[in-house]
This record gives structure tokens, C-alpha cells and sequence, in this order.
């Protein structure tokens, strides 16, 4: 694997907002890489697939779809030996289609129960000979012929296969895709606000939570933590869930909060109920901006966990983790900071993305954004690309063990 890339991330969405899995591709300085040289796709397929993969628990991202650039001669290749074929989708350009092995290859990629996406074919042209072999189609969206682009493959509602709608860059466009049958979209559509929604402010589970964070801020005794937490049984059952879950990492299951207490401490704790806190959101954009939110907060840790003293480390959870609060509770970031209690390192890196949180923050979103900022981000940080690219993954599996 080249050292000067980066993985960048992109969610596959339903209409619904739920995640279905993420498109991972190479950023170079400059962005995303246009071309990948086929040594990439395989360096990316096979480091994924090791990642993802393993000896005793198996594939770690069961359930989760993965897109990935491939050729022909990358389905040949060992490249893809530690993936998951019924959990990944390859996809392969035009260019590639001409390739003399291209229909064997793909039929092969098939049989082994692997996905296939064929991205800007000509429908009407030679390449409609490969659209019964193949799972799943990309739909470009782009320009000023949007209407045009959208009545096009409108036909395409009919067949059975999947398709996928990239470049699709306003809320209007998204919802006029959704309304033709659209089967998912990639992108970052849903960190920009949407026109018209409400601001709801905290429910009542989100204004218990931030009672209960307030009280283990203080130390509060734990016989009062569980009479908050008797109000709601199911809030009760769903944290327990959450430290129970395989990525903690506990050798025993826990049994009631006095019990986590007494394994874990109050500052562990904390993590949790910032979990909580953004699982009990009910807007719109909940399902999207929640699994993004925990898998941000995971990676700014394991980024700071190598320069930072432990505290200190699962400090960068918590502000990785509220760095979407705002948008999961529909209030700006300043009155959601006037709510919590946090420390002036942590909101500091909420307000600004500056002080000794922020630089880690802004590496973890540069890496959903392929802006080519991954690199700059890095090197001030003196992290090197491979060590980046190991806390994505990680922080990935790690969400998926929630089980969310």
C-alpha cells in the first residue's frame, strides 16, 4: 500500500437515511483519486479485507455493505480473498468493460457471490450486454440535466437491479431520486441542513441522559444515577447493550449500572451515555448521522491514543462524538454546549476544531470528506498515513460490534 494514501468514506444511504454499507476509495493530496492504478485497488481490496477479517470471529463487518473500485484483473487477483463476497460490491468502470476477460471475469466474480456495480455504461449502446451480469448500477447525477438524467433511468425501476445514485447534490434532487425508485445514494448530502426541518430540541430520553452525564460528571452516588435511570426501562436496557457489546471488550457480562460502576468506573461510563445520548435521537437524519457520529468519535480516539495520555484520549471520543449533536438535536452547537457540562478542551474543539482536540477531529472528518485534506491533517499531527488508515478501519468495526 502506497503510504501517501489515505481511505476515504462515503456512506451508501437508503431513502430512509439508514446507513447500508460505505463506498472506501484511495484521497491522494489532491482529493480523491480519479484514476487508481490497478496496484492500488488490489493494495486498498486486500488491506480492507485483512482488517475486516478475523481467524476466530470471522468476517467483522457482516451486514455492512462494502463498495470497492475493481477491474477485471483485480477480480483475478488474490486481492479480494479476505472479503466478504456476499457483503461487497465491486465496482468497474466503462473503460474496463472492453477488457477480452471482462465477461468471464465478472461471471466468475459472480459465482463466487460477489456483487458487481457497472458505473457510466451506455444503456443503449454495446455495454447493456453486461447489465444481466451485474447486481447493481450507478447513476450519475450531474450538470443541468438532472430531469433528463432522472426520466432516463426511471425505466430502470422495473429490472431487479439495485441502483445507486451518485452526484445527487441538493435536498430537492435527493428527494426526486427517492420518489423514482432509487434503490440507495452515496454521499455526503445529509451533513448539509435540509430546508424546512424543525428544530426539536431534546426529547425527554436526550434531557435524562443529560441529567445522568451530568451526575457522573460529579461523581455523583450511583444509588441516584439508578433512580434516574429506573424512570426509563428500555434507555436502562439499551446502555447495558451498548457495554455489553463485543467492542468493549469485557471478559463478563454486565448485570445493572452499579455493576458497570464497580468494572468500569465513572469515566467509562460517560462514553456510554454519549452513545445513549445520540441513539435517542428521533429527526429525520438520526439513523446516518448517529452511526457517523460513534464511528468519528472511535477514530479521533484511536488517532490520539498513541500521543495523548489515556484521559485525555477518550476525551477526543466525546468530542468526536458530539461533533454532530447539533445537527442530531436540531439546535446550533453553542446552545448545545450552554446544555453539557464539558470540559473548555473539548468544546473549544466543537466550536473551532482548534486547541488540542481539534487537529484530531478535523483528520477524522477530512477522511469522510476526500479532499485531499487527509495529508496536510497527518503530517501536522506526525501520524503517518498507514497508522490513519488502521484507526479507520478499526473505528468501523468497532461501530458494527454495537450492533446499533
Amino acid at each position: 500500500m502506497q503510504d501517501i494514501n489515505f481511505i476515504s468514506r462515503e456512506p451508501l444511504l437508503d431513502p430512509s437515511l439508514r446507513v447500508l454499507g460505505y463506498d472506501l476509495s484511495w484521497q491522494g493530496a489532491d482529493g480523491y483519486l480519479s484514476q487508481p492504478s490497478e496496484s492500488d485497488l488490489q493494495a486498498l481490496a486486500a488491506f480492507v479485507g485483512e482488517r475486516f477479517h478475523h481467524a476466530e470471529r470471522g468476517y467483522l463487518m457482516a451486514g455492512t455493505t462494502i463498495f470497492l473500485s475493481a477491474t477485471p484483473e483485480t477480480m483475478r487477483s488474490g486481492a479480494l480473498a479476505g472479503l466478504s463476497p456476499k457483503d461487497t460490491i465491486l465496482m468497474i468502470d466503462r473503460v474496463d468493460l472492453g477488457e477480452a476477460s471482462a465477461r468471464d471475469d465478472i461471471k466468475a466474480a459472480r459465482v463466487a457471490g460477489f456483487g458487481v456495480m457497472l458505473r457510466d455504461v451506455d444503456l443503449a449502446g454495446q455495454d447493456k450486454a453486461f447489465l444481466p451480469l451485474s447486481t447493481h448500477i450507478e447513476i450519475r447525477f450531474g450538470g443541468d440535466d438532472f430531469p433528463a438524467q432522472a426520466r432516463l433511468y426511471a425505466a430502470l425501476k422495473q429490472s431487479t437491479m439495485r441502483m445507486v445514485g451518485r452526484g445527487v447534490h441538493t435536498w430537492q434532487e435527493y428527494q426526486s431520486c427517492s420518489t423514482l425508485g432509487m434503490d440507495a445514494f452515496v454521499g455526503n448530502l445529509y451533513l448539509t441542513p435540509r430546508p424546512g426541518a424543525i428544530s426539536k430540541g431534546l426529547n425527554p430520553a436526550q434531557a435524562m441522559i443529560l441529567q445522568l452525564m451530568d451526575m457522573v460528571r460529579k461523581n455523583a452516588d450511583v444509588r441516584q444515577l439508578e433512580g434516574v435511570l429506573k424512570r426509563d426501562a428500555a434507555l436502562s436496557y439499551k446502555l447495558l447493550r451498548y457495554i455489553n457489546s463485543a467492542g468493549f471488550g469485557l471478559g463478563t457480562e454486565i448485570q445493572s449500572l452499579r455493576h458497570a460502576v464497580t468494572m468500569l468506573g465513572y469515566s467509562p461510563l460517560y462514553r456510554w451515555l454519549s452513545v445513549l445520548l445520540a441513539s435517542a435521537s428521533t429527526g429525520s437524519h438520526s439513523p446516518v448521522l448517529m452511526q457517523t457520529a460513534i464511528v468519528r468519535g472511535r477514530f479521533a480516539e484511536l488517532l490520539g491514543q498513541s500521543f495523548l495520555p489515556r484521559g485525555e484520549a477518550e476525551n477526543l471520543f466525546v468530542a468526536g462524538m458530539f461533533s454532530l449533536l447539533d445537527r442530531l438535536l436540531g439546535i446550533p452547537m453553542a446552545e448545545v454546549l450552554d446544555s453539557i457540562q464539558l470540559s473548555e478542551a473539548v468544546s473549544q474543539a466543537l466550536l473551532t476544531r482548534e486547541g488540542i482536540f481539534g487537529p484530531f477531529l478535523l483528520l477524522a472528518e477530512a477522511c469522510e470528506k476526500g479532499n485531499g485534506a487527509a495529508g496536510p491533517l497527518a503530517d501536522a499531527l506526525f501520524i503517518s498515513a498507514s497508522q490513519v488508515n488502521e484507526a479507520h478501519l478499526a473505528a468501523l468495526v468497532w461501530a458494527q460490534s454495537l450492533k446499533l
